[in-house]
């Protein structure tokens, strides 16, 4: 397998992080819940205000560009890796799931930096939820027994980090977007380099006469 295509995820993911963290640096200031405050918090702004053409205390925002960027990479690395997957799954509708979350979540994710922001935040959570709930299946079934507790304890966070957003805590939710970020991270390179096919492959069992 080649290089690139074997560590495409990696390295989007890498880059990524490292643009998204270089806006973080060059954001003027001001969250929701203080429009005066200076630099961005990591426990009060949100990624999405990296994308905003003016900071929300009113300066020009030059990590826009930066974010930008750093969320194609994102939106093509996490479409990446459900496609990968659906090649490790052996049931043909599961497989197509994740193929269809894969393609269609690189467009919708990317959206996110965009004035459409709330309604694909909507979408490509409830797709990114979808591809996580079927390969949560296939693990619980497998005997990848540290996978079963991150892929469990990852739809959790992800479900409370949705709910958050729907009754509007943005201070919980800022400081959980980023938790959810990083065990999505820790997830997606664990089970993109750490499982294989036969990991996911239906269990037999004999029967000892």
């Amino acid at each position: 397998m080649p290089f690139f295509q074997k560590y495409s995820v990696l390295i989007c993911i890498l880059i990524s992080t490292i643009f998204l963290l270089i806006a973080t640096f060059l954001y003027p200031g001001g969250s929701i819940l203080d429009e005066n405050s200076e630099g961005f918090d990591w426990s009060k702004n949100f990624f999405s205000n990296l994308f905003l053409e003016n900071a929300l205390n009113g300066a020009a925002n030059p990590s826009r560009i930066w974010a930008l960027i750093g969320m194609i990479f994102n939106s093509i690395g996490y479409g990446l890796f459900f496609l990968h997957t659906s090649q490790k799954i052996p049931q043909k509708h599961a497989a197509l799931v994740l193929k269809s979350v894969g393609l269609f979540n690189m467009l919708f994710t990317f959206l996110i930096a965009t004035e459409l922001h709330d309604i694909m935040v909507t979408v490509s959570s409830t797709l990114t939820m979808l591809g996580l709930f079927y390969i949560t299946v296939f693990v619980l079934r497998s005997r990848l027994l540290g996978f079963k507790f991150l892929c469990i304890v990852s739809l959790l966070i992800f479900y409370s980090t949705l709910f958050l957003f729907g009754v509007g805590d943005w201070e919980v939710l800022a400081i959980m977007q980023k938790v959810s970020f990083l065990v999505f991270i820790i997830l997606v390179l664990g089970i993109e380099y750490f499982t294989s096919l036969e990991d996911f492959e239906p269990q037999t069992q004999t029967n000892s006469q």
